[in-house]
């Protein structure tokens, strides 16, 4: 946890939203977008999570956080270049009762900066929604995060159901409750666990999952 990045958690907490913005494009100058939401973004938003739990702040003053890191989200995106498409796409969602939403706006935002076409889909989607729309866009890959370790049971249904379509997406399944659970459950053929937004990254430039090297073709 970098000071800066601590620096922002309080400035989304006290609802700055333009000195927030100021801090991020100031970033930006000598930062590319991906630094900007592995090393500042996300660790902030952890830091406000941690404190949510622990009791130090409370619920309202959690979602007044991620309003404002949603803004900055949307702000950095104006200022990114879009870049040719490859024919790719990917459909982005949070399971029925996941309401945190930044991680999978960031994962958006990583796919279309290495050309993908991306369907965002936002929290908390039931999955007969996500099973419909998922069958009318097919997409090549659906990706799902959980912030919490007890929504892992949801994200093992959903990843199940979508295995079963017929066109055989690749499944991605990330967030703050995979990066520090077992996921050796998870491990099946066209599902990666992705742990961070480095791995996503790597995977995306080399189809290659850091952990055991492991291909997912798509």
């Amino acid at each position: 946890m970098t000071v800066q990045a601590r620096e922002l958690a309080e400035l989304f907490l006290a609802g700055e939203d333009e000195k927030a913005m100021d801090t991020v494009f100031e970033y930006l100058e000598s930062h590319s977008h991906d630094e900007l939401y592995h090393e500042l973004l996300t660790p902030a938003m952890y830091l406000i999570g941690d404190w949510w739990q622990e009791n130090i702040i409370s619920v309202a003053d959690e979602h007044l956080a991620t309003a404002i890191c949603d803004f900055v989200v949307s702000a950095a995106e104006l200022k990114r270049k879009p870049k040719n498409g490859i024919q790719r796409k990917v459909m982005v969602l949070g399971p029925e009762g996941e309401d945190h939403y930044i991680g999978l706006k960031m994962v958006s935002s990583l796919f279309k900066d290495h050309g993908w076409e991306v369907k965002y889909l936002g929290p908390n989607l039931p999955l007969d929604a996500a099973l419909a729309a998922a069958k009318r866009w097919r997409p090549d890959v659906i990706a799902m995060s959980a912030a919490l370790v007890y929504r892992l049971p949801a994200l093992k249904m959903y990843s199940d159901a979508f295995r079963q379509l017929d066109f055989k997406p690749a499944v991605l399944i990330g967030g703050r409750a995979v990066a520090g659970a077992d996921i050796s459950k998870f491990r099946t053929e066209k599902t990666l666990v992705v742990k961070d937004l480095p791995q996503l990254k790597n995977w995306l430039q080399t189809g290659k999952e850091v952990e055991d090297g492991s291909n997912l073709s798509i």
